[in-house]
């Protein structure tokens, strides 16, 4: 009898918490977008983390509505904006309607005391949580001017990773050689490192930490959030040694021209500096930001022009013509980037293809009208590249990849293609990537032809794609 009294109160007491959590999950407003807020507490995180988000979005746009519908996600209340009259909103309102907004996993892991302090501040009062961005552009680190003096190192570095990794051998995995590439670069170009062995040990690192920035809370071993933390937290205690040892080269009066020296040597208006657990926070936020999103572009290229000769062929063209023109020895310069019109065309469309990151976050600054409805302040906005980039609207037979498309990109309209955003908050590395990824191009093409080993092979992740077997080629030297 006390057994069938335990159960029944414990039943009765799951009814009414479900009951209560779906009564929080309704909201008063009449005039709300349509959708679901799925279950209690988890929303629909499940099916928009591991159904794929673009299939997620999809989905919806059908059942509810082609510009906007709600849901909850990642624990938040959000309203998902859709096609090229969202992204225009979206992009022309930065903080006038919006500010950025990172899920509370990425909160967490990305966890220096001012961005805790801005995570308990109401919204209005938050600063902008674009401070990674401020600190590339205030000083110009991206801009061409710049990027030009860097392009050379960035050169010598691909061909020293083609030399010891790609050159002699049959096969290789792409995905995991352009991670260690792309790692390297950024290591130099924001820390100013070189030390091939050391970068090699962050890369498990930085795995498991971007796959943990969008992800459930569920912090015990085994889960995926518990890795990213672990990771943070090894990468932190890293990058604090880097910081030290930087500061120490400094004193002696070491040149130092990359970002980390730069951010050590910031000061705020009341001439203090900037805490080195900050300066860790803020550039390892930039080194993740940059990281897979880079090698991703990198690997489906490997993956989409190995699966078409015709394509591999005129891009072969164009970087022979570059390489001719030069001795063995010189290195790339900034007209020869110039000259890779083609291949910027292909990757346009691989980025089209395979998205490196699908999409990002928003909070409502007040509330707002979209559409017709009517988003509360306080709630989380999503936008999507997927939302135009299969469209057949805006890209006729989107399934065939077609890199012409992009020879007069006037001729797209406005906002339908955004791999890298919009607006006040476009992203700050466009140029950075576009140098990384052509330079890596034009060295794989001029030495390789390659044939993908499982052109079906499975791609999972959920916010970043990934090839499940690493993407595998068997490689041809010229």
């Amino acid at each position: 009898m006390d057994t069938l009294y335990l159960v029944l109160s414990l039943g009765a007491a799951v009814f009414a918490f479900t009951v209560f959590a779906f009564k929080r999950n309704s909201d008063d407003s009449n005039n709300l977008p349509p959708g679901s807020m799925g279950w209690p507490i988890v929303g629909e995180t499940l099916e928009f983390l591991f159904g794929k988000p673009e299939n997620f979005v999809f989905k919806r746009m059908r059942r509810y509505s082609p510009d906007i519908f709600k849901t909850k996600i990642l624990g938040e209340k959000t309203a998902v904006i859709c096609g090229p009259n969202g992204h225009k909103f979206l992009f022309s309102n930065e903080q006038k309607y919006f500010t950025a907004f990172r899920p509370h996993s990425m909160q967490k892991m990305f966890r220096s005391y001012k961005a805790a302090a801005a995570a308990s501040a109401p919204p209005a009062a938050q600063p902008a949580r674009n401070e990674e961005a401020k600190v590339l552009r205030s000083p110009g680190f991206l801009k061409p001017e710049a990027l030009v003096r860097y392009l050379g190192k960035m050169d010598s570095i691909t061909q020293e990773q083609m030399r010891t990794c790609w050159e002699g051998k049959d096969e290789v995995k792409v995905y995991p050689l352009a991670k260690k590439l792309t790692l390297s670069l950024a290591c130099r170009f924001f820390l100013g490192i070189d030390d091939s062995e050391r970068i090699a040990r962050l890369v498990s690192h930085f795995d498991d930490v971007t796959v943990g920035m969008h992800s459930l809370i569920v912090n015990f071993p085994g889960t995926i959030f518990f890795k990213a933390t672990k990771a943070a937290d090894a990468l932190r205690k890293e990058l604090k040694t880097v910081i030290q040892e930087k500061k120490a080269a400094m004193a002696s009066g070491a040149p130092m021209h990359d970002i980390l020296s730069h951010m050590i040597m910031t000061s705020d208006p009341s001439g203090k500096y900037m805490p080195e657990a900050e300066v860790a926070d803020k550039i390892m936020g930039l080194l993740t930001a940059g990281y897979s999103t880079v090698s991703t572009a990198m690997t489906f290229f490997m993956k989409y022009v190995g699966e078409k000769p015709d394509i591999y062929a005129k891009v072969l063209a164009e970087h022979k013509e570059i390489a001719d023109s030069k001795k063995p020895e010189d290195l790339l310069e900034w007209e020869d980037i110039n000259k890779m019109k083609y291949s910027w065309n292909v990757l346009h469309e691989v980025m089209r293809f395979t998205p490196p990151l699908q999409g990002t976050f928003r909070e409502a600054l007040t509330d707002f009208t979209y559409a017709g409805y009517t988003i509360p302040k306080g709630w989380k906005v999503y936008w999507t590249v997927s939302t135009t980039n299969m469209n057949p609207e805006y890209f006729p037979n989107p399934e065939k990849f077609d890199p012409s498309r992009y020879d007069d990109l006037s001729a797209f309209p406005a906002f339908t293609f955004v791999p890298f955003g919009g607006g006040p908050r476009m992203c700050p590395g466009k140029e950075y990537a576009r140098l990384a990824i052509l330079t890596f191009v034009h060295n794989v093409v001029k030495r390789f032809e390659w044939e993908v080993l499982f052109p079906k092979e499975k791609i999972t992740g959920d916010m970043m794609p990934t090839p499940e077997k690493g993407l595998p080629v068997r490689l041809h030297c010229h």
